[in-house]
């Protein structure tokens, strides 16, 4: 705004005493101070108020004068509050150094004049944000990206001093804007927080922004699409903004400002989601040779085809991994393929990664409620410097995103992954295929909204769980264990865990008695107790064996 438009504002008691000529000034700020030298709180473009406590004697004001002409403030407002009329001394020293003066009258506070040009340095500077912002959206649908997301982030910096990220439904960093004084990145439990609070707002259908404060600050989260599909077929897909600042009192013009830019970066995931339909073929093309038993050759050379585009400038991968996910819903209303698939090109990026760039060297496929991704595994050096190949492990991929998956999935609906183990031909991939899929199995007979199983598993008893009947399984537990709940809840007696340490003590009365804080004969007791309320004798390898799966199963 300009130090001429205070002055037609007749609610702030405003009078000019000199510098008619530099009313034309831009005035960026305010200021309130009765410092003897403020030059360290002035940045330029201020408009100062004093109530003139710094003032002894005539020649304070020359001093004070120079060091705001010095520091560039746009003028200086004096308050008539202390010593009524503004000493011609300042007046003079004004003049002198060519620095608009004001007089406030004593009714009207600081305060007031202060809340009056932030706003309005606010608003002009987000119509200014705003022209900026359409100006880069018609250039970014009409061609060739500007510089990705990253650019209107960093102009949200710059103009509006708001520090903001683009993240994925799992928290990983895609793009952040970058201030003077700080770095862009997010902490990464920070951004996995961030983004489920996000995911569980969205799910109780209330309208973004949705402010949540986190580690002191408050942060307000902006889906980054919303298509009027149900949110259950893209909301753990798509991307959210999430802006370090309370929206929560600010103007309709800000907020239509920050929608704008929400769409903006949805241009760019468009664009980039376009650009990963090769990679989605050439994996389709390999699922359907794999499941349809074609010949390894054919599949080899598919493969080869695959690889350039994978992998650029690597050549071919020396091994291969298969990793399926399903998404469900309790209804089964909304199929879960395409989310499932989208979902997957993220949870396979490594977390501590930036940018949307890696997720381009994953090829997921998908067929009804399931997504098959084919992940490269490039041979990197070793500290000896040989080639060692490193796969993906189930257990690393549910740390990262169980917390905040697990809260979009709100109470009806589960992800389930399975990790198969890695392979160096294509002869191996039918296998590899099967054994994910069987992993996944695992997985979902496994409680909880988010769980994943790796090939790992498959080698134990563990396998032969998720195929057992439920009906069969809840005869088979309860039979075995319901005897010693009943008894444990009448007296207390503590035998299931005791049945528990007993077994994982591998029958070891000295170690089980030793981890359960007991004297040998007490544990005796309780074994004695455990086998006469179940007619089973835990000396013989069949009755122990049947304890452990019925406690697996339970």
């Amino acid at each position: 705004m300009r130090l001429r438009a205070l002055l037609e504002t007749n609610t702030l008691g405003l009078r000019l005493l000199g510098g008619e000529e530099e009313l034309d000034r831009t005035v960026r700020g305010v200021m309130t101070t009765d410092l003897r030298d403020p030059s360290r709180y002035l940045s330029g473009g201020e408009l100062v108020l004093t109530g003139l406590a710094w003032r002894r004697d005539p020649e304070d004001s020359e001093r004070f004068v120079r060091i705001l002409a010095t520091a560039g403030v746009a003028g200086l407002a004096a308050g008539e509050a202390e010593l009524g009329a503004v000493p011609d001394d300042l007046v003079q020293a004004c003049q002198r150094h060519r620095l608009p003066l004001f007089s406030v009258v004593e009714d009207v506070s600081f305060a007031s004049i202060t809340e009056y040009v932030v706003r309005q340095v606010s608003s002009e500077r987000a119509g200014d944000l705003a022209a900026v912002v359409d100006r880069h959206r018609r250039l970014m649908t009409s061609g060739p990206a500007g510089g990705g997301p990253e650019v209107v982030l960093d102009l949200l910096g710059s103009d509006l001093d708001l520090r903001a990220w683009v993240l994925s439904p799992t928290g990983r960093q895609i793009a952040g804007s970058t201030l003077a004084d700080s770095g862009p990145e997010l902490p990464g439990e920070l951004a996995a927080r961030l983004a489920g609070e996000h995911l569980a707002a969205s799910r109780t259908g209330r309208r973004g922004p949705h402010r949540v404060t986190l580690g002191g600050a408050t942060y307000s989260l902006f889906p980054i699409r919303y298509d009027g599909r149900d949110l259950r077929e893209t909301l753990l897909s798509d991307w959210l903004l999430a802006v370090e600042a309370d929206a929560g009192d600010w103007p309709e013009e800000r907020l239509d400002l920050l929608h704008g830019v929400t769409q903006l970066i949805a241009v760019e995931r468009d664009r980039r989601d376009a650009a990963r339909t090769v990679r989605r073929r050439l994996a389709q093309e390999v699922l359907e040779l794999v499941q349809t038993g074609a010949p390894p050759a054919e599949i080899a050379a598919r493969l080869r085809v695959a690889a350039p585009v994978l992998l650029p400038g690597l050549g071919t991968a020396p091994h291969w991994q298969m990793v399926v996910a399903r998404v469900e819903w309790e209804n089964g209303d909304v199929p879960g393929g395409a989310v499932a698939q989208t979902l997957l090109e993220e949870v396979l990026v490594d977390p501590g990664t930036f940018g949307p760039e890696p997720s381009d060297r994953i090829a997921v496929a998908h067929t009804g409620d399931e997504a098959v991704a084919l992940v490269p595994l490039p041979a990197v050096p070793d500290d000896s410097g040989a080639p060692e190949v490193t796969g993906l492990h189930a257990d690393d991929l549910l740390r990262v995103v169980q917390e905040p998956l697990g809260r979009g999935l709100a109470d009806d609906g589960r992800l389930t992954i399975g990790v198969s183990a890695s392979v160096h031909s294509a002869e191996g991939l039918r296998g590899a295929l099967e054994e994910a899929r069987h992993a996944r199995r695992v997985a979902a007979a496994r409680p909880g909204r988010v769980c994943a199983a790796g090939h790992e598993e498959l080698a134990s008893h563990v396998l032969l769980l998720p195929f057992v009947p439920d009906d069969v399984r809840r005869a088979f537990t309860a039979r075995l264990l319901d005897p010693l709940r009943d008894y444990d809840r009448r007296h207390r007696a503590e035998l299931i865990p005791t049945l528990e340490a007993f077994l994982d003590s591998d029958g070891s009365w000295t170690r089980c008695a030793t981890r359960l804080h007991l004297h040998v004969n007490t544990l005796r007791y309780r074994v004695g107790r455990i086998e006469q309320l179940t007619g089973r004798d835990l000396a013989r390898l069949e009755d122990k064996l049947d304890f452990f799966l019925a406690l697996r199963m339970s």
